[in-house]
């Protein structure tokens, strides 16, 4: 039912606010000078929100915004990786808990930035953190091709809103890689470590640029010593991936292959306990954090590791695209950050380049 609000400002002018509310759907508002307007607004609207003239699409006034979510989380997100999968889920629980109960015509862009606000605000439950605008940009980009697929496929809704959503601003990206100082103490550390398996899982991070997940869910089905070369089959981008096994990396998988303690179950790095199908990775946390502890590196993830492989890539004349191959970059995007790093060889190239084409010509004999 419609409220009008009488509204007096500090001029003495007066105005009618009128809200409109029924339910199933989000409330509408507008201002009027006169009351007369507003009170036939009012009607006009109430009539046109009961009606759904409003809406082209039928289905968008008969669907709830709940089973919009619920298909797809049934129907199209089984098809995706398992790693984007235990990620959305949890995406899509946040927004049918805010939006569940109103039809999908009435979640309008304005209520999905107002969501979008409120994910940057609050603190993560589960991190205890206040939400980066790269986790936000996921929530909103799970929502996104959930729309994409109710416009397209099932024909439930006219247009996605989250596209007139604008995206929270990122820093640019983080380039935190270990000097030649820190990475000597850093191996020296995770060589005495209480944890045998350290050394090889930095040492295969930093040569191979593999990130820590695709590093402990690997299996022997997928590591080939012979030919040195891993094959990461559920990747990021979702494409499989080959990755060259080079020294000192290649002998000491070759050591942990030999020593192999646990051949109840493929993982390469299994945890201690759990045999067979219920083992699990091996959680190298507080070791990892002990070997950065008493080689005094500060300011350092484990995904780091990765940049520093990429790091050390460019430095060594690497192109963008010879680094992309590696780190299994879909786009060059990701991996320009690393571009400054590689200064030094492009001069040379250039140097290189100009030297050739002004050389002087060579005088001919007898001129």
């Amino acid at each position: 039912m419609a409220n009008i609000e009488t509204r007096t400002d500090s001029k003495g002018d007066v105005s009618y606010r009128v809200k409109v509310r029924l339910r199933g759907h989000a409330p509408v508002s507008k201002t009027f000078d006169r009351l007369t307007d507003a009170k036939i607004w009012a009607v006009q609207t109430e009539a046109d929100i009961r009606s759904g003239r409003n809406f082209k699409n039928p289905e968008s006034r008969k669907r709830t915004f709940a089973e919009m979510i619920d298909r797809y989380v049934k129907n199209i997100l089984p098809g995706k990786r398992e790693r984007s999968q235990k990620a959305q889920r949890k995406h899509f629980a946040y927004w049918r808990e805010r939006f569940g109960d109103y039809f999908i015509a009435d979640v309008t862009p304005n209520m999905i930035a107002e969501a979008k606000d409120d994910l940057l605000q609050d603190i993560a439950l589960s991190t205890k953190r206040q939400r980066t605008p790269s986790t936000v940009t996921r929530y909103l980009a799970a929502l996104s091709h959930c729309y994409t697929v109710a416009v397209n496929e099932w024909q439930w809704a006219d247009e996605n809103p989250v596209k007139r959503i604008r995206k929270p601003k990122e820093p640019k990206g983080r380039v935190r890689y270990l000097s030649d100082e820190e990475r000597e103490r850093l191996l020296k550390e995770c060589r005495e470590s209480r944890d045998p398996a350290l050394l090889t899982i930095v040492t295969l991070g930093i040569c191979s640029g593999m990130r820590r997940g695709e590093i402990m869910d690997l299996t022997w089905n997928n590591v080939d010593l012979n030919r040195a070369v891993i094959t990461i089959e559920d990747t990021k981008n979702g494409e499989r991936r080959g990755v060259p096994v080079v020294e000192p990396a290649l002998s000491l998988m070759r050591e942990h292959a030999r020593i192999r303690r646990r051949v109840d179950t493929p993982l390469v790095f299994p945890a201690p306990k759990r045999a067979g199908a219920n083992a699990k990775p091996l959680d190298f946390e507080s070791a990892w954090k002990a070997a950065l502890a008493r080689a005094e590196i500060t300011d350092f993830k484990f995904h780091d590791l990765r940049h520093s492989c990429a790091s050390y890539l460019a430095m060594n004349g690497a192109s963008v695209a010879e680094i992309a191959g590696v780190l299994g970059h879909k786009t060059w995007a990701m991996t320009k950050r690393y571009s400054h790093l590689s200064q030094e060889h492009t001069s040379k190239v250039l140097q290189n380049m100009a030297a050739k084409v002004f050389a002087k010509p060579e005088a001919k004999e007898g001129t």
